[in-house]
């Protein structure tokens, strides 16, 4: 317990250091880059930073966990403290333990957070810089809905309106109803529209039938469960949604035949890639050697930082190529952590064969 409790420590105040350092020198950056841009006001530009700090969390909280990784491992193999471990009888799965522990816990809230506007932090620093609001309206939205083609001039996510919608309704390919209506708020489950338009188009071409018909009708409910959050991240194409807005966003449009590979990408980059850093700490660990004098430290810990800055550079480009379409999100994302973990058991089964060929010639 007590050798639990030193190495947790040990990992999580490497971690600390490594991303706080990160992050800062993410978001100095990213000033020295926007600094005109910024808001005249103090307190926005306090708040732009804050949401940059968290984007800044949200991009090198895995990474941070791997090279955490390094510098303990760096650490233990300088002060002989790992030789000494292996010593008293501690195996290596006893020593990994609270290294991947820590990992594992510290990713299931990086996790948990995706559920909340951390997600969504670096398109609130983006509004404020642009904007100085932290949500703006999205304009000129078009999409489909059960057959039918709706268009909202501007949606205010924030305050749950929308102005000067537009929904043509289609039957067997013909034209059946035209709604206009100069605004709608969305609650209980529903976009309410105090007042509409709707003109009928003649059904059939015939000379006797009357022509366009219009009528105005009062409090009318459409475009069920369609919730402005979903339509704001999704349908404007962005990928910074929360894990709750995605699920709904799958479960409504799964049956609606529109390609829902944008926010499968989002999801599996949320739940799947940031389990990379425990497979690269354990790919690490199986590299590290037990004293200094069997490996150089300078080496090993460029070889292992040049490594990991590799592998997180490769798993970025493919989930952006995923999010653009370019690649499915299981070729682009579940393959390349599938392979990654092939050499995490490859690596992990190399001293078992050693051991067993050593025996047999004993």
């Amino acid at each position: 317990m007590l050798a639990f409790t030193t190495l947790s420590s040990l990992y999580i105040r490497y971690f600390l250091i490594v991303l706080t350092a990160l992050s800062s020198f993410m978001v100095g950056f990213d000033l020295m880059d926007n600094a005109a841009g910024l808001p005249a006001s103090a307190n926005l530009v306090l708040i732009y930073i804050m949401y940059k700090f968290f984007y800044a969390i949200d991009m090198m909280l895995p990474i941070s966990l791997v090279f955490a990784m390094i510098a303990s491992l760096v650490e233990l193999v300088r002060s002989n403290a790992l030789a000494a471990y292996y010593a008293i009888g501690y195996s290596k799965a006893r020593i990994l333990a609270p290294f991947l522990s820590v990992a594992g816990g510290l990713i299931g809230i990086y996790i948990a957070l995706h559920t909340t506007n951390f997600a969504r932090a670096n398109e609130f620093s983006d509004n404020l810089r642009e904007t100085s609001e932290f949500i703006r309206p999205t304009s000129n939205l078009f999409f489909t809905h059960e057959g039918n083609y709706i268009y909202f001039g501007n949606l205010y996510p924030l305050s749950k309106r929308a102005e000067d919608i537009r929904i043509f309704t289609f039957n067997q390919g013909h034209l059946k109803e035209a709604l206009s209506a100069t605004e709608a708020v969305y609650d209980n489950g529903y976009w309410n529209i105090k007042k509409a338009h709707l003109i009928h188009p003649p059904q059939t071409v015939d000379l006797k039938a009357i022509g366009i018909e219009s009528e105005d009708r009062e409090n009318l409910k459409v475009l069920r469960d369609f919730k402005p959050k979903i339509l704001d991240q999704v349908y404007e194409g962005k990928a910074n949604f929360t894990i709750g807005d995605g699920l709904d966003a799958l479960s409504l449009l799964k049956n609606q035949n529109v390609d829902i590979a944008k926010i499968t990408s989002g999801m599996y980059r949320m739940f799947i890639t940031p389990w990379f850093a425990l497979i690269l700490i354990v790919i690490c660990f199986s590299y590290a050697p037990v004293s200094a004098r069997f490996l150089n430290l300078s080496f090993f810990s460029f070889g292992a930082i040049l490594i990991t800055l590799i592998v997180w550079g490769l798993l970025f480009m493919m989930g952006e190529l995923s999010n653009n379409k370019t690649l499915s999100p299981e070729i682009g994302i579940i393959v390349p952590i599938i392979l990654l973990s092939g050499v995490m058991f490859w690596r992990l089964g190399n001293p078992l064969r050693r051991v067993r060929v050593k025996s047999r010639q004993n």
